[in-house]
């Protein structure tokens, strides 16, 4: 029996194990949207704009491991998917978008919402495809759940002209994918294994890099469980923030620009570096030729694109994160020697010493309210199980470095792309996936209007979101570089205009809060966690502060900025002038 295409659409995603849809209907895709009004396996969650629905299956995709799904229409629906789709490319995450267009014999003629996404999105899409025919409708939607999920994982895009998804054709569900071009690695090489657990036993100095790759592959225990066995320190990057608990003894915390002092120490001390699941960026790595430059480099990766693209490797290995671990701890067992222990803890006690000479704090303020406290009551409130998202600024930063993650998939961040207004709508995807899991957003007052519609989401579907609002009335991170390199020249980054958020979240029918000094913040907290509605929390911080340590662009990582030498270079400067 022949079925329409859209109907073709909705059985495959069903196939797929599809529950949640996020998206925003439109002419050209109303074909599926009529049927989803009856169905009862799947949920369209609507979303207030095309670039929420993204987002919030981002951050479904990122607590739940299962490739996120958004159906949108075509032309303004469709763009306006982009920075999302862009968001998830960067930060390999599984995505499949579905997207209408115009009729196929309208291709071309600049039809009304006409758009050549496909073209648009080529770049920022692991795959993408224009189905042409009806028959074709199900073997792409496997297809695209089969390389959005497999080898690094992705956003996928599907465009669905309005004739495809009308037109009729017979259901053929392949059982399986062969696609010969398509063929991820997924075993490393055993010689290259052995040679860096070779490496790794006679190493003085070692250090781990732990990326998201190591939260994607989910390979926590594995990462654990070689840090462990052979005593070495580990650092994260901020993608890689849970894949080792940040409350062990031998956590470094956060590496790179904002990172911790003693991070930034042992990889430029370093005389290994074991490099699991992440790519080098320049966030991470400073000037790369003084990045780690005593330190050989194994690299386990299983893009082989991202292998010695940014930083030079003596022993690369391709292959799946979680697999290749369990052979090199394996073999690692066999290499470790009794005198590897003497030297671990020569080791250690250098890493604890920097520990000591420069930890994580702030300057607390009696009338002030500091946003590192805010996070770090978040923390205690929560020990640490709360699913975390965060827009990108300086709130992003002061979760990465005074929330102490433990587990995988609690923190769902834009990292790669640095999108602002991404972590609302994050947090609604993340809530519908958990609906009896704590979720908080650490936003920016900047940030979170980016997508502030989506409150209506929230209110709507019932999903009790916290967001806790950092407000200094700044873009803070921008203001952050023009204080400190730009002379003080504040073009453009104060928020004049700032909505009074506890209002603003009343008009939507959720709940407003607010604390402007530090005896406060701890009552709105408690409030806010026990109510079962979405509340915005409006902590009204120091506008002045800023996130240290801070490693400047173009800098290596052991030039570091902190707050007293900024504050003594400005009494120079005062006395100068």
């Amino acid at each position: 029996m022949k079925i329409s295409g859209a109907e073709i659409v909705l059985e495959s995603l069903k196939r797929e194990g599809v529950k949640h849809i996020f998206g925003y209907p439109g002419g050209v895709i109303l074909n599926i949207f009529d049927l989803l009004h009856d169905d009862k396996d799947l949920k369209l969650i609507l979303t207030r704009h095309e670039q929420g629905a993204v987002h919030a299956a981002d951050g479904y995709a990122r607590a739940t491991g299962k490739p996120g799904v958004v159906l949108v229409t075509s032309g303004p629906g469709a763009t306006n998917t982009v920075t999302g789709i862009a968001t998830a490319s960067m930060d390999s995450i599984p995505m499949v978008v579905l997207t209408g267009q115009v009729p196929t014999v309208l291709i071309g003629n600049d039809a009304f919402q006409e758009a050549d996404i496909v073209g648009i999105t080529r770049p920022c899409t692991k795959y993408n495809i224009l189905v042409k025919d009806v028959k074709d409708v199900a073997s792409q939607i496997k297809e695209a759940f089969h390389i959005a999920m497999t080898g690094r994982p992705g956003p996928v895009l599907i465009d669905l002209p309005k004739d495809v998804t009308s037109g009729k054709a017979e259901f053929s569900w392949p059982d399986t994918i062969n696609l010969r071009s398509y063929n991820p690695t997924y075993e490393g090489n055993k010689w290259m294994i052995e040679k860096a657990a070779h490496e790794i036993a006679k190493a003085r100095k070692p250090v781990i890099i732990a990326g998201g790759g190591c939260i994607l592959s989910e390979a926590s225990h594995e990462l654990k469980e070689l840090a462990e066995l052979a005593n070495v320190p580990v650092t994260m990057t901020l993608m890689g923030l849970g894949s080792f608990p940040g409350t062990h003894p031998l956590s470094l915390g956060m590496l790179g620009m904002h990172g911790t002092y003693y991070a930034n120490k042992s990889i430029q001390d370093s005389d290994l570096l074991i490099a699991i699941g992440m790519r080098f960026d320049d966030r991470v790595t400073g000037r790369i030729d003084g990045f780690a430059p005593h330190a050989k480099i194994i690299h386990i990766d299983i893009d082989p694109t991202s292998i010695r693209k940014n930083v030079r490797v003596d022993i690369p290995i391709v292959g799946d994160v979680k697999n290749v671990l369990k052979v090199l701890n394996k073999a690692l067992k066999k290499d470790i020697k009794e005198t590897w222990g003497e030297i671990s803890k020569a080791w250690l006690k250098q890493v604890d010493e920097w520990k000591r000479e420069r930890p994580m704090t702030y300057n607390l303020s009696a009338d002030t309210i500091k946003p590192q406290f805010v996070v770090e009551k978040i923390h205690e409130f929560t020990k640490g199980d709360a699913i975390i998202t965060t827009e990108v600024g300086q709130n992003q930063m002061w979760t990465a470095q005074f929330y102490k993650f433990d587990k995988p998939r609690r923190l769902l961040t834009s990292g790669g792309l640095g999108t602002m207004g991404y972590g609302f709508p994050a947090a609604i995807g993340a809530q519908l996936a958990f609906p009896d899991k704590l979720v908080i957003d650490i936003a920016g007052d900047g940030s979170i209007q980016m997508n502030i519609q989506e409150l209506a989401t929230a209110v709507i579907y019932k999903l009790p979101v916290k967001v806790a609002i950092l407000n200094n009335r700044f873009l803070g991170m921008v203001r952050q570089w023009q204080e400190l390199f730009f002379q003080e020249r504040y073009s453009h980054t104060s928020l004049d205009v700032t909505p009074d958020f506890v209002e603003l979240a009343h008009a939507y029918g959720a709940v407003g809060l607010r604390a402007t000094k530090p005896s406060e913040v701890e009552p709105v907290l408690k409030e806010a966690f026990r109510t079962k509605k979405p509340i915005f929390m409006d902590f009204v911080i120091d506008w002045k502060e800023k996130v240290f340590p801070m490693v400047p662009a173009g800098a290596t990582l052991d030039t570091m900025l902190f707050e007293e030498k900024e504050k003594k270079a400005e009494k120079k400067l005062k006395a100068v002038k």
